[in-house]
């Protein structure tokens, strides 16, 4: 069950905002086998003054339109699986809504299965 925070500035369009998270849900059924309908997922819009998306860090130019995503997921993953997930997100999302791959920043957080809890208050994976 992952769970994706989504953090981009301020001021794109609803429809924009669907496409983010609807892409990254499809990259994750395609790279990381999710299952159908593992859909959570949240958005933040940031004012341009509490935003920062430190230029050209690590020689990859980005621009005003960087898109932060946050996975929390199982641990386990292999490198390989990590690395088709960046990818397949960087490339749908450049598809729809049209993020360039550069503007894409993307961290994994890896948690043990009894650290979730999907509702009335019961561990359903521990």
């Amino acid at each position: 069950m992952p769970f994706t925070q989504i953090s981009l500035k301020k001021g794109k369009p609803p429809e924009y905002r669907r496409a983010l998270m609807e892409q990254i849900y499809l990259a994750m059924r395609e790279s990381i086998a999710i299952p159908e309908n593992d859909r959570f997922a949240t958005i933040t819009e940031l004012e341009p003054e509490n935003f920062n998306n430190s230029g050209s860090y690590a020689d990859i130019d980005r621009s005003e339109d960087v898109v932060f995503i946050q996975i929390t997921l199982n641990a386990g993953r292999s490198t390989e699986k990590k690395k088709a997930l960046y990818a397949a997100i960087a490339n749908r999302l450049k598809e729809d809504p049209g993020v360039r791959p550069e503007d894409v920043v993307i961290s994994l957080i890896e948690v043990a299965t009894e650290d979730w809890s999907l509702g009335n208050g019961l561990a359903q994976y521990a």
